[in-house]
């Protein structure tokens, strides 16, 4: 049965697997990649490195990179099979109001139609409630019909369709 982990280095094996998938440049939302841009994740001491550097994003005693927000990770596993990863940012600011919003999540490629977005959205969105948000902003790309229909499937109500820095954005609320 797929659950949600906090981010673990001893799944490193599984995550390689699964980022091949994605192939050369391959965006994975809600994955954190951005926490180790210039970092070989093959190597498993920059895997464990980056796994802390997630983990310890949540935490806001900590201060975060100019222009990013505190955000909490898990990713979607099956027992020792890393399938995916889901991040709840805990606030909005510019740019993720007009273009990134409060979680993002991906699916590896082999383990897509499975509704495991929907499951992981579901899970996260009790989590946005804890962190004292009344709703949450999430945003697809306009021509991603399987993401918006997990947004809607989880309450989603569209507010718009604008071209943002990122490539035109479905922006939908979803009431916690």
């Amino acid at each position: 049965m797929p659950e949600l982990i906090a981010p673990t280095a001893r799944l490193h094996a599984s995550w390689l697997e699964s980022h091949a998938e994605w192939g050369p440049g391959g965006h994975q939302d809600g994955a954190g990649l951005w926490l180790a841009a210039d970092a070989d994740l093959a190597d498993p001491g920059a895997f464990a490195d980056w796994v802390a550097q997630l983990r310890a994003q949540s935490d806001r005693s900590l201060p975060v990179p100019a222009g990013r927000v505190h955000a909490t990770h898990w990713w979607i596993v099956e027992g020792d099979t890393y399938l995916g990863a889901i991040d709840l940012r805990h606030e909005l600011n510019d740019f993720l109001l007009r273009a990134g919003g409060h979680i993002g999540y991906s699916v590896r490629p082999s383990a897509r139609r499975r509704g495991l977005a929907t499951r992981a959205l579901a899970a996260v969105l009790p989590e946005a409630r804890a962190l004292g948000l009344d709703r949450t902003l999430l945003t697809c790309a306009d021509g991603n019909v399987a993401s918006a229909r997990t947004i809607e499937r989880n309450g989603g109500v569209l507010e718009d369709v604008r071209d943002t820095e990122i490539g035109r954005k479905r922006r939908y609320w979803i009431a916690v």
